[in-house]
């Protein structure tokens, strides 16, 4: 039986470590300016003493983190919207694989819903790329969220890979604690989800049964997540840009920082959250395929449900006529739909002094995929 020493390293802290961990976030001079800045109407000195008082995650995460994402989606969304969250078990853990839309709203809006529904929120996974300060990544340890290693060596690789397959499976099956994990490695930059297989395989390298028991055990809950406005659009746009320039670009600390900043800010308009049915029965079929025809086809049972599941906004299908130079959904819109779409489109590009047809036509596509995925095109 695994122990949470064994995961220390990468898992979040626990209620008993809380206290520690806030008096030492309160030394570092980056944090007490982003407190300032995320809650600038509460005494300080007040709010300071209540943070020391904390002594559960789930006091944090209720008390403080909750109301603040509450003033979030007030703000900056037309409603956040779900359905088939009520099917779920109460009493069971899943694993909520989902496409990726924005860096940190993709699960803190997923555990929102999850608390309404009155359900226990997820453990979070984050790519440590993002995790640009030692205190950044004690504030999102305390957010259970568990940090997955990237850019190792192929042998460090495949231990921290096995490591975190054995948490998951841990949280799933001994603590039935629920886990959210993206489909792939960073966010859809064009709208077209799709599960890598390798985030499969990892999940299934800390099975101790063959493939089909491995993954009933962790039930998979696919889970479509729908902006009717990403505003990171244009900043992925750009990114397609800048690496078709040059293959080698990459992103920098500095760009993520901005990604976060204007998703957790941006207009979103309205956000769908659908969970989906947990992946059961379906497994059987895959009994006698081999190991890579069983990844493949668990692939397509998770992108399957979620290419169905995902909510289509005017949007997406005013997105899809540009890109066809058609009207074949046509009647999925309205002319003011087209204008406030439109307009929304060209306050975006205009924030980027580049190739503005080349945006435009990534942009079109991003919002254009998810109808093609829908309607398998």
């Amino acid at each position: 039986m695994a122990t949470d020493q064994e995961f220390i390293e990468i898992r979040p802290y626990r209620d008993n470590e809380i206290h520690q961990v806030m008096e030492q976030l309160m030394k570092e001079e980056s944090f007490v300016g982003l407190l300032k800045y995320l809650f600038p109407n509460i005494p300080f000195d007040d709010f300071v003493n209540r943070l020391l008082s904390i002594k559960s995650v789930k006091e944090l995460q209720i008390g403080v983190i909750y109301p603040y994402l509450q003033e979030i989606i007030k703000n900056t969304t037309q409603g956040l919207t779900s359905e088939g969250f009520d099917q779920l078990d109460p009493n069971k853990s899943y694993i909520f694989i989902s496409n990726h839309r924005d860096i940190v709203l993709d699960s803190a809006f997923l555990n929102v819903l999850l608390h309404r529904h009155g359900l226990d929120t997820t453990e979070i996974a984050i790519g440590d790329n993002l995790l640009i300060y030692p205190w950044i990544t004690q504030l999102v340890k305390l957010n259970k969220s568990f940090v997955v290693r990237r850019n190792l060596p192929a042998r460090q690789m495949l231990q921290s890979s096995i490591l975190m397959s054995k948490y998951i499976r841990y949280n799933i099956t001994e603590r039935n604690q629920s886990v959210w994990i993206a489909q792939r490695e960073g966010r859809s930059k064009d709208g077209d989800d799709r599960t890598q297989t390798s985030l499969l395989k990892m999940i299934n390298m800390s099975g101790q049964g063959d493939f089909v028991q491995n993954f009933k055990d962790v039930q998979i809950v696919p889970l479509a997540i729908s902006y009717e406005y990403d505003p990171c659009d244009y900043l992925k746009a750009h990114e397609f840009m800048m690496k078709k320039e040059n293959p080698e670009y990459t992103k920098t600390q500095a760009d993520d920082l901005k990604h976060m900043g204007a998703g957790i800010k941006g207009r979103k308009g309205r956000v769908h959250f659908k969970a989906g049915k947990p992946i059961g029965g379906e497994l059987d079929a895959l009994m006698d395929l081999n190991k890579n025809e069983q990844l493949d086809k668990l692939a397509e049972l998770i992108d399957d449900q979620i290419h169905n599941d995902y909510k289509l906004w005017p949007g997406n299908f005013i997105a899809a006529d540009v890109l066809n130079g058609d009207n074949h959904f046509a009647s999925k819109y309205s002319d003011e739909d087209v204008a406030e779409f439109n307009k929304y489109i060209n306050e975006h590009m205009e924030r980027l002094d580049v190739d503005k047809e080349f945006i435009h036509a990534q942009l079109m596509e991003m919002y254009a995929n998810p109808v093609k995925n829908f309607f398998k095109e």
